[in-house]
């Protein structure tokens, strides 16, 4: 267990408030499939916390298209319908329960997600959203994850050293963005397996597992 007592708790959204990475990957796959760009879920998952338009160039790269902006744009906006056509909001067992628990024991609480601000709003109720003290979505940093921006951004939004901060992720770039950021790391197991975590300072199950971690945070 961590005995360090952090001020801050940052959190990724997808695959860690809510249960829509499976989404994400049906939206990618339908939308790529008119290019002949077949993606698999592991194609998907490993590139989540980047900003869109890399994940989108890079796996169009792999079939050796060089798309334009106004390409990118196209496809990019086919993919955010289909999303929200097939989207079903599920959040993770206690997750809501558990950010109530951290802010009444004074934490401060920040999300950090390559989501653009316009479709969290979609994603996350009001009721969760509003609980955190920042949120750094996609279109808000210049360098997307595994750079370190996105959770500096957060932790200055704070006012706190990356020392009194702990994230938790679950993807590989998120891991590196945080690590390289200065801040210590949970990664949780409800994306990937656990080898493509160990780039984290600990491996959870879920979010149940972190307050056998981190000591004097919550018990689901």
């Amino acid at each position: 267990m961590i005995k360090k007592e952090f001020k801050a708790i940052i959190f990724d959204m997808d695959g860690v408030i809510v249960d829509s990475m499976p989404y994400h990957f049906l939206a990618w796959y339908e939308a790529l499939r008119p290019w002949g760009v077949r993606v698999s879920c592991m194609d998907v998952y490993l590139k989540e916390g980047e900003r869109w338009d890399k994940t989108l160039t890079s796996l169009l790269n792999d079939e050796r298209i060089q798309p334009s902006k106004a390409t990118l744009k196209k496809i990019f906006l086919v993919r955010q319908k289909i999303f929200k056509k097939y989207f079903k909001r599920f959040i993770f067992k206690g997750a809501k329960g558990f950010l109530q628990c951290l802010k009444r024991k004074g934490y401060l609480l920040g999300l950090v997600t390559g989501t653009p601000e316009n479709e969290i709003n979609k994603i996350l109720p009001g009721g969760i959203k509003n609980l955190f003290d920042i949120i750094i979505p996609g279109n808000d940093v210049k360098h997307g994850k595994p750079h370190p921006e996105p959770y500096l951004k957060a932790c200055s939004g704070l006012r706190l050293k990356p020392s009194e901060c702990a994230v938790i992720e679950n993807a590989p770039l998120g891991i590196k963005s945080a690590k390289a950021a200065g801040m210590f790391c949970i990664a949780l197991t409800t994306s990937l397996p656990a080898p493509y975590l160990k780039g984290a300072d600990r491996v959870a199950g879920s979010l149940e597992e972190i307050t056998g971690i981190i000591e004097g945070t919550c018990r689901l």
